[in-house]
């Protein structure tokens, strides 16, 4: 590949770019991405509005080294080509909408169940309780959605270590935000906890005390691997609907199911 083909990558890098940027711009909240307007099959990737300054840093970075390098040999732009997909890949925020029954609980985050327990009691939720651990790995969706609907009680950030997100006291020890919704129709408070892991050295929490939030609603991000954790009630009707090592899906998969009043 000549200088000719290095100016003809550099010039799709951008102009890619220039098509993310626009889609964060109707998108960035995960919106549509299926038919536009004109009926035409819309398939521009909906980026997360805290992506837009990484991309177009990656984007002018990784043209500039497929430019140097080919002057070496063509090949050398292959994996820097792929570490700007991958970029755009982590930052990507699709469109999550479900409905949902009475009492249940949706998944927080994408990613993978690592951790089930319960606990004698939790000093946010008032008495016994239930913890679920969710690792995000480098490929997952890192948006995080509401587990229910309700207002935002408060939101308490802790400094802490940054230990891999897999170790079981990675929720305790690493640096953590810890939303709790009053929900309307579950009993108890609701707790979510981003937790910042190995490589995750920034939370971002959009939501403020006093909020409300519908569920499956985003609500913020982690950036680079993480881990997010759902406390629940742990009371007579309780459900757990997932187990370790299952893949779950933010705003899509229902993780627990809460016992709800009948109204009168």
């Amino acid at each position: 590949m000549g200088r000719g083909r290095a100016e003809r990558l550099a010039l799709f890098l951008f102009l890619w770019n220039r098509g993310s940027y626009r889609s964060v711009l109707s998108f960035n909240e995960g919106q549509k991405c299926t038919i536009n307007g004109t009926g035409e099959l819309d398939l521009r990737i909906p980026i997360a509005r805290e992506g837009v300054i990484i991309l177009v840093i990656a984007t002018i970075v990784c043209g500039v080294a497929s430019s140097a390098v080919n002057l070496l040999w063509w090949p050398m732009t292959l994996p820097i080509f792929a570490f700007w997909i991958w970029v755009i890949s982590f930052f990507r925020d699709p469109q999550r909408i479900r409905t949902f029954s009475a009492g249940e609980l949706c998944a927080p985050a994408d990613g993978t169940i690592t951790e089930i327990t319960r606990l004698e009691r939790d000093e946010t939720i008032g008495g016994p309780a239930i913890r679920m651990g969710l690792f995000l790995s480098l490929f997952n969706v890192h948006a995080n959605r509401a587990p229910c609907a309700g207002k935002v009680r408060s939101i308490s950030y802790q400094k802490g270590l940054f230990l891999d997100a897999r170790h079981p006291k990675s929720g305790a020890k690493n640096e953590s935000n810890t939303l709790v919704i009053e929900s309307w129709a579950l009993p108890g408070p609701i707790v979510v906890r981003q937790v910042a892991g190995l490589v995750a050295r920034r939370i971002v929490c959009h939501a403020k005390p006093g909020a409300t939030l519908s569920m499956g609603e985003r609500f913020g991000m982690i950036k680079f691997g993480s881990r997010t954790e759902l406390i629940i009630p742990a009371i007579e009707g309780t459900e757990v609907l997932v187990k370790v090592g299952d893949k779950v899906n933010a705003g899509l998969t229902v993780m627990a199911r809460l016992p709800v009043a009948s109204s009168s």
